[in-house]
């Protein structure tokens, strides 16, 4: 199913070869319209590493998550389709990070979280502001 004019919905799918609920669906296609605003930016073709994960793929990769009463609480954007890993080839992570909070700082796409790794760049649409560096 193609989602925007250059994202399609198998890029976002989990990597466990679940299905994806139809209230993840809702969320990605939300996600890729903002994906689309950046790739049409910075003009190059976005690789999505990650995008859905169920909470049992989260929780075999080590997904964001807290523990309440013992138990483990998947807090990841991912399981709920509203986050991507990313990467553009000849693009650093770090440049690919400003320019996705260049467009934010201008309206252009949702405030949300943005993270910076070493081979990657994580953005997502919750509705709260926040921003990591984990080189």
């Amino acid at each position: 199913m193609q989602l925007t004019r250059n994202f399609k919905l198998s890029e976002f799918d989990c990597k466990s070869g679940c299905d994806m609920p139809e209230s993840v669906l809702m969320e990605v296609k939300k996600l890729a319209n903002q994906l689309q605003i950046i790739r049409d930016f910075i003009q190059q073709p976005i690789y999505i590493n990650s995008g859905y994960r169920c909470a049992e793929h989260n929780a075999k990769i080590g997904g964001a998550h807290k523990i309440v009463n013992g138990k483990r609480v998947e807090t990841s954007k991912h399981v709920l389709g509203q986050a991507a890993d990313m990467r553009v080839d000849n693009v650093s992570p770090s440049d690919l990070y400003e320019a996705i909070e260049n467009l934010i700082k201008f309206n252009h796409i949702f405030e949300g979280g943005l993270g910076v790794y070493q081979t990657f760049t994580h953005y997502d649409i919750k509705l709260t502001r926040s921003r990591w560096d984990n080189r």
